[in-house]
């Protein structure tokens, strides 16, 4: 009597969580695909010692969440940058960071990967737009901004 009362018990713990999840509004059927992707953003400061940035990232097309951001791998912007908390309601970040030690990059280098949530089966599509890239006596250098996507 107890073996049944036991199983009883056991695949009723197991049966109900399953059922009112079907039919609980909170998990729908019909959920769109999410999935996490890295975006790297690059700047190229055409051999100029790059010493502070900033850019704005959004999206054109498609769903996103920003749920992270990492700086360089450049000792100079190696921590994470700043950004605009309230921006990241609107699919889009704003992104800046300075740094006027004496080991500053004059090549391409990845200033910052965002973390995306992409949600649905749509692939993004972006817009970068680097508003200034500067040297250590704050003047403006000519640089070139970039993405690429993936790992």
């Amino acid at each position: 009597m107890k073996k049944t009362m036991l199983i009883i018990l056991l695949s009723l713990c197991v049966i109900v969580p399953v059922l009112a999840r079907q039919s609980d509004p909170e998990y729908p059927d019909d959920q769109p695909k999410v999935r996490f992707a890295p975006l790297h953003v690059f700047i190229d400061p055409a051999s100029k010692s790059l010493a502070a940035f900033q850019f704005e990232l959004k999206t054109i097309s498609g769903q996103i969440k920003i749920v992270g951001v990492e700086g360089s791998a450049h000792a100079a912007f190696n921590e994470a940058p700043y950004y605009d908390p309230a921006a990241l309601a609107n699919d889009r970040i704003i992104i800046a960071a300075f740094n006027t030690a004496s080991d500053l990059p004059e090549t391409r280098l990845r200033i910052a990967t965002i973390h995306l949530q992409i949600i649905g089966d749509a692939e993004p599509e972006y817009e970068l737009d680097l508003t200034i890239a500067a040297d250590a006596d704050g003047k403006e250098i000519p640089a070139e901004i970039t993405f690429e996507t993936g790992e």
